[in-house]
């Protein structure tokens, strides 16, 4: 069983990624646990504030360290956490090699930003990971951390009824995959390669190889740059 516990103060925009497909499967089959932790229960008052100005001025407003602090703690108080991760535009990218460790883990935290994002003394006491899944910014946390949920949980042994097809995965050995065929056979004229037709199963595993090489030459080749280091 692996545990996510997400830490957001948009609870609703998370409901709807895990209640569906894949990631509803998973947990259905026992092998996924996805907790929400409304951060607003950990107010420092009665008027629900989880957010002040920063110090030193300027626009925006900063989740506090207090209720995220409280949070943490009560879940720690549980049971042990493997990793405490912080989704920021300046963490570190998120690849599949991160991806494929980080599902071997058992028990994770995700804490969403907000805002300007959260008081530095979360990340200094805190956070273990700090991940990113672009260039870019969001409104908040909460899409960032539905992609990192998402992309470790396919990941998990049993989730997928075959397990082999996350290996097949564009990126996996620094490969973006081949292309891929399905009825009907011809489309307006437009053929299926007939190496895919032709039942021999090596000769079509050597096809797949050299066009996810050649594919990733085209559009990545960063990738294989990567590889060679």
């Amino acid at each position: 069983m692996t545990r996510f516990d997400i830490i957001t103060c948009q609870p609703h925009l998370l409901t709807g990624p895990f209640d569906h497909s894949i990631l509803k499967r998973a947990q259905d089959k026992g092998l996924v646990e996805v907790h929400l932790h409304d951060l607003r229960k950990y107010a420092i008052n009665k008027h629900g504030q989880i957010d002040d100005y920063a110090f030193g001025g300027g626009a925006g407003m900063v989740l506090m360290v207090e209720p995220i602090a409280k949070c943490i703690r009560e879940l720690q108080a549980q049971r042990p956490y493997d990793a405490v991760i912080y989704m920021t535009p300046d963490g570190q990218t998120l690849n599949q090699p991160m991806a494929n460790r980080l599902s071997l883990l058992q028990n994770i935290i995700i804490l969403c930003g907000h805002y300007k994002g959260v008081d530095q003394r979360v990340r200094d006491l805190f956070v273990t990971h700090e991940i990113s899944i672009g260039d870019y910014v969001l409104s908040g946390g909460e899409l960032a951390a539905a992609v990192l949920a998402d992309s470790l949980i396919r990941l998990i042994p049993g989730v997928l009824n075959d397990e082999s097809s996350a290996l097949s995965d564009s990126f996996q050995d620094n490969l973006l995959a081949p292309p891929v065929y399905s009825r009907p056979a011809d489309f307006e004229g437009h053929g299926v390669p007939d190496i895919l037709l032709s039942g021999n199963t090596p000769k079509v595993e050597e096809w797949r190889f050299e066009q996810a090489v050649q594919r990733t030459r085209q559009l990545r080749p960063d990738l294989l740059r990567e590889e060679k280091n």
